[in-house]
């Protein structure tokens, strides 16, 4: 759907600038997971376990196509600003996911901020990474990193944390909407922080509270794995795909972290799904953008090696 006069006047009047997360975040949670909330059963088989942490353990839960028990694997990273989110609200993207790419999708549900601030999430998405792409029956080239938003920051992070570890290797990630920098204001280097920061659901205040929760000092934004844009070496990364929105005030710089990638060498893929909004993702498969954005993310995986 094009986004005509109408539906920007809807959009803005939808993009709540006063709503404050930080004194409403449990409210926001459960907004989060009553829109997203899969009323029935997943029409694939899941089963639900734990990967074992240092001092606690994380559930992730397994999709796998009907007809396919031995395809290869989305580790998948779910959005909601590193606040928000779960597998339970992402339940039927997940369900879609295995179907539309027939690979197997395992969700991740690394903790939250604020009771667990930068970078609990990222060393579970981590650790969890760890553990399926150094199983011995598994080929790390069979391994996919994706995540939206939030949960695309995690995967660029995580595949610089890999490298800079040195404990496994990350072949593919797929980074939709990312967030990869960390300045919000008026500032920002990047066009769509000002042309898309107020009028389209997610806004440029939102993106600062989510960062002022996920923070644990004032230090952590300019660390790349809180904000990868701000990495200093971009050499042996995944090959990788991304896809933005137009109208995302996270467009820029998700395709600007792309283009320091491929300056550094690596192998990637830069897609911008026009007249899509940040989150775009989440609806149904029958939209025009996401059946787009299945398309490309199908031939990354079948065609790049």
């Amino acid at each position: 759907m094009a986004i005509n006069k109408v539906v920007r006047a809807a959009l803005k009047a939808l993009s709540y600038n006063e709503y404050d997360i930080k004194e409403n975040l449990q409210g926001y949670r459960n907004f989060v997971n009553l829109t997203r909330r899969q009323i029935l059963k997943p029409s694939l088989k899941t089963y639900d376990f734990q990967i074992s942490s240092k001092n606690h353990n994380i559930p992730v839960r397994v999709y796998s196509p009907e007809a396919n028990f031995d395809c290869p694997l989305l580790l998948f990273f779910h959005g909601g600003g590193w606040v928000a989110g779960s597998i339970e609200s992402y339940n039927k993207i997940c369900t879609n996911m295995a179907r539309l790419t027939n690979h197997k999708v395992v969700s991740v549900d690394y903790r939250l901020a604020p009771e667990n601030p930068f970078p609990a999430g990222l060393e579970d998405c981590y650790e969890t990474a760890k553990a399926f792409i150094t199983n011995d029956e598994i080929n790390d080239k069979e391994v996919t990193l994706i995540g939206d938003s939030a949960g695309g920051n995690l995967a660029a992070a995580l595949s610089l944390l890999a490298r800079d570890r040195k404990e496994f290797k990350v072949d593919k990630q797929i980074l939709i909407y990312p967030s990869t920098y960390n300045d919000y204001t008026e500032n920002s280097p990047f066009k769509s922080v000002i042309e898309n920061g107020t009028d389209y659901l997610l806004t440029s205040k939102r993106i600062r509270d989510y960062m002022d929760l996920y923070k644990t000092k004032e230090d952590d934004i300019y660390s790349p794995y809180f904000a990868p844009l701000l990495s200093r070496d971009f050499t042996k990364q995944p090959k990788t795909l991304i896809i933005t929105a137009e109208y995302d005030p996270l467009r820029d710089e998700g395709e600007e972290y792309g283009r320091k990638l491929r300056e550094a060498g690596n192998y990637v893929e830069i897609y911008r799904i026009k007249d899509a909004l940040h989150g775009f993702f989440a609806l149904p498969p029958k939209f025009p953008q996401v059946k787009l954005c299945y398309d490309i993310i199908n031939r990354f995986l079948c065609e790049v090696n």
